[in-house]
């Protein structure tokens, strides 16, 4: 058995016993188990981290842990560089995009209603919810923390807020995604893109009253769902300037 000595920073304090949290503590390993095991072992998802610091000098996560090891846990960074030292995910590239738990479905709504790429459906395994985030590489999003633990999982989050509108302005902070946001770009029932289309090319789809009132409608390339300004409209882009104000 050895002694090796633990500092999570920030956030990832959320996932500590209240004794060990914002300070150095004192924990037992037996023989020379990996860092990434023990971190993951103490609560907190490999997903959440992007710097380990052991004896002063940056790790990965298959460094074996030494008896009398000290090992500083960092959290993401997003506005700081640290490129000079060993960071620990791949970095994404591209369009961010999202695969979201089965229990997130008004999160899941909201973030299609602000232009992001969201799969969801209510019935994903966690194991095809972890192959989608590895195949496609998009960002976990949950509340399941096991779930992050699977290797397969290299971008992922944990949800703090519970409620759907504060969860969205979690990750809007979280990901600094306020200036990416492009409401009303993707369909909310099932992510496709949303278009201009043409009155008369949809005419027979849409009640009367709705085509006597109304000129411009939008059409989903995937479902074919069709969208118009309507009164709903008005309250989405009220909910979305509340969000993009705060």
């Amino acid at each position: 058995m050895n002694q090796v000595y633990f500092r999570f920073y920030a956030e990832l304090n959320d996932f500590l016993s209240p004794e060990r949290q914002m300070l150095s503590f004192t924990h037992t390993v037996d023989k020379n188990p990996s860092v990434k095991d023990t971190i993951e072992a103490l609560g907190v998802p490999h997903t959440e981290v992007d710097l380990i610091l052991v004896n002063g000098k940056s790790v990965d996560f298959t460094y074996l842990l030494q008896g009398g090891d000290r090992i500083s846990v960092y959290p993401v960074f997003e506005t700081i560089d640290i490129t000079p030292l060993l960071r620990l995910r791949p970095q994404l590239l591209g369009e961010i995009r999202f695969v979201l738990d089965v229990h997130l479905g008004k999160l899941a709504n909201h973030l299609r209603m602000f232009g992001f790429d969201t799969l969801y459906r209510n019935d994903y395994e966690d194991a095809e919810l972890a192959q989608i985030a590895d195949n496609e590489k998009r960002i976990l999003l949950t509340r399941d923390i096991g779930l992050l633990k699977r290797s397969l999982v290299t971008h992922g989050y944990f949800l703090r807020e519970t409620n759907p509108k504060r969860q969205l302005r979690e990750i809007l902070r979280r990901f600094d995604l306020f200036r990416s946001t492009v409401p009303f770009k993707r369909c909310i029932n099932c992510n496709g893109l949303v278009h201009p289309v043409d009155k008369k090319e949809i005419s027979e789809q849409i009640q009367p009253d709705t085509l006597q009132y109304y000129n411009e409608f939008y059409q989903c390339d995937s479902c074919q769902n069709i969208y118009w300004k309507g009164s709903h409209y008005q309250k989405m882009l009220q909910f979305v300037e509340e969000i993009v104000k705060d």
